[in-house]
């Protein structure tokens, strides 16, 4: 059984969200206040949550930025502010997807799927892949650790979400992928006309490798087409 933690205040959506995942064997605890959630997740880790934004003590948002979560548990936002502005910002501070309500089901489940596909923790727990490491640049890209080493000695955690969106990029230096072929081979889904998901992924990629945005060199836009990885790119 997959075990999921929900932040929700409206005790009738956490009902409707436990009785349509029971059938595909996943069981759901739900926490309507941020200090129950916590004392819940820090007692017994969950293999994924589930945040709403809008919360009576405290905006969800904030359990992202402050980084009062276990570092590599995968994290869905599900809330009903379904601005672009929102969902970016979302994915930016660290959600691994942003899923608008109201929503279908299966929808739900299909997203869930994905993350913990990406964590390689459907019920065990998020874990990063073995025996696998990355050198471009300035940095060692430790997959198994989830690890970026800069050559000064700095050490940047990565998320599960941010490992994958790397790893495909050190596999395909030089070569254009479109964002489609990024969300494909790391969310399993493709764009819609309004998903800038992929762009709020890299943005926060690209400053955990100290790549300037007004002039990134490590992961470069090509306009119309999509992104390229020039491994060789330094600091200088």
């Amino acid at each position: 059984m997959t075990r999921i933690f929900l932040l929700e205040d409206d005790i009738d959506i956490c009902r409707l969200i436990s009785r349509s995942l029971e059938s595909y064997h996943v069981t759901i605890e739900c926490s309507q206040l941020q200090a129950e959630f916590l004392r819940a997740v820090d007692r017994n880790p969950p293999d994924l949550c589930l945040i709403d934004l809008s919360l009576p003590d405290g905006d969800g948002l904030s359990l992202l930025r402050d980084g009062v979560l276990p570092e590599g548990l995968p994290r869905i936002i599900v809330s009903g502010r379904g601005s672009i502005s929102d969902r970016i910002l979302g994915l930016e501070i660290g959600a691994d997807d942003y899923i608008v309500k109201p929503f279908e089901p299966r929808e739900l489940i299909a997203r869930i799927r994905a993350v913990l596909r990406r964590s390689e923790s459907i019920g065990q727990g998020p874990s990063c892949q073995k025996d696998a490491k990355g050198f471009f640049g300035d940095w060692i890209v430790d997959f198994d650790a989830c690890l970026l080493h800069h050559k000064g000695g700095e050490i940047v955690e990565l998320s599960s979400a941010e490992r994958d969106l790397l790893q495909v990029f050190v596999n395909a230096p030089g070569r254009v992928l479109t964002r489609n072929q990024l969300l494909d081979a790391t969310t399993g889904r493709s764009e819609d006309p309004f998903d800038r998901s992929m762009d709020a992924r890299i943005s926060r990629l690209r400053r955990k490798l100290r790549d300037d945005p007004r002039s990134p060199k490590i992961i470069r836009t090509v306009y119309g087409a999509g992104y390229v990885f020039s491994p060789s790119a330094s600091e200088g």
